[in-house]
């Protein structure tokens, strides 16, 4: 179940987001995209699989009992970043185009590596710093200007003025470099950091590099002749052979991910180009052809969302025979009768994924939704009872409040 919500959040001057892989986004920009509220999207199968990856992460880095949230956020593209010492946000763009779990385990180091090393709050730090540098010059600038507006009017010299505006301007550049240099520090600092949690768990720093890599490849044309120091990350060749050079020595350098979790790895993937990709970009991903697990798990979820409910229930129940205990194949199930508006016939559905799922509060909300669907008095206190428990653990999901509010009211 895919839910979209948005996820709005105080920002002010001094909010820096730190990206992973992109040198497009700046501080500044991604404080004001964070204002305007960010498409976070929902998903308990996807939010496990990046619990599970980063957990021993956070460990050895002592953040363990730090309550670190992952969140998926509503865009294509491939990027990551920490906003606020408490979550980690992954675009779901970065889970598709990553081909391995290692290469989006590599990105998520980096980015504990961010939280580790406390780089937002020192960042804050360096622009309340920078803030009062800049004032002071301004104020002095300005009082330039004002005697040379005074000689000016009297002597007709604007020689002070012309100074005073160039008292303003140099200061302000210079801090500003001065910023992006502090920030690119903080990249390959975190870069190091992440490639010793990964040592640390035996996991292998490759995906990290080849992930850089190839955005090396990419922004190479988009970098020639810029100015190095006007960079908001190391440049890309650079940041990528220093990489390369400290991942390379380490002793899980070529350990590949276990075949069980490039699985689940990939089911996500299907998921997320299933839901979040057009048919025919869905089919030629995974065609007629492909009859692997990740690929008809794609095609079942795009034919349901596209109209074809016998059919999809019909492939959701032959990947139920190969896995019969995979609670996401019954949850998409319910969900699938849900919305096509057989809240009776997903109640069964529903409460075998909330069983096999170890009570997933996402996945209650489904099922309070479905008993409520039905319009029988009968499953009013069930409702309540599974919605109560659900928003309890997942207080900032809108729909288990929504469908709580419409319980009492049936009860009355």
């Amino acid at each position: 179940m895919l839910l979209q919500i948005a996820l709005r959040k105080k920002a002010s001057a001094l909010t820096a987001l730190v990206t992973a892989a992109t040198i497009a986004l700046t501080p500044f920009s991604a404080a004001r995209a964070q204002a305007k509220g960010l498409p976070v999207l929902r998903d308990t199968e996807t939010e496990q699989l990046l619990r599970d990856y980063t957990r021993p992460i956070l460990r050895v880095a002592g953040l363990e009992k730090h309550n670190i949230q992952m969140v998926i956020i509503n865009d294509s593209s491939f990027n990551a970043f920490v906003a606020d010492g408490r979550r980690i946000f992954v675009n779901w763009g970065a889970l598709l185009q990553s081909e391995t779990p290692n290469q989006i385990i590599g990105v998520l180091a980096h980015e504990t590596g961010h939280l580790a090393g406390g780089h937002l709050s020192k960042l804050r730090e360096q622009l309340a710093t920078a803030q009062t540098q800049m004032i002071i010059a301004m104020l002095l600038g300005a009082g330039a200007i004002a005697a040379g507006s005074t000689q000016r009017s009297s002597a007709g010299n604007n020689g002070l003025a012309n100074a005073g505006a160039a008292a303003i301007a140099a200061p302000q550049e210079m801090i500003r470099r001065t910023l992006l240099s502090y920030q690119r520090q903080q990249e390959e600092n975190a870069d190091r950091a992440g490639v010793k949690f990964l040592t640390a768990t035996q996991q292998s720093p490759k995906g990290m590099y080849e992930t850089f890599k190839r955005f090396t490849s990419e922004s190479l044309f988009a970098s020639r002749g810029a100015d190095p120091y006007l960079q908001s990350h190391p440049m890309p060749a650079e940041r990528v052979a220093s990489l390369q050079e400290f991942a390379s020595s380490s002793p899980y350098w070529n350990k590949k991910d276990e075949p069980a979790l490039q699985l689940r790895h990939d089911m996500v993937r299907a998921k997320i180009s299933a839901f979040m990709e057009r048919p025919e970009t869905v089919y030629r991903r995974y065609p007629q052809t492909n009859d692997s697990l990740p690929a008809r798990y794609a095609r079942a979820i795009s034919t349901y969302l596209h109209g074809d409910l016998r059919s999809a229930l019909a492939q959701i129940d032959a990947l139920i025979q190969v896995q019969p205990n995979n609670p996401y194949f019954y949850e998409v199930r319910g969900q699938a009768l849900l919305e096509s508006g057989r809240a009776a016939e997903a109640i069964a559905p529903l409460r075998k994924a909330v069983a096999l799922s170890n009570n997933a509060p996402l996945i209650e909300m489904l099922l309070g939704q479905a008993l409520v669907g039905t319009d029988n008095k009968a499953y009013t206190d069930d409702a309540i009872r599974i919605l109560r428990a659900a928003v309890a653990r997942e207080p900032e999901a809108a729909l288990g409040y929504t469908q709580l509010a419409m319980a009492h009211g049936r009860k009355g």
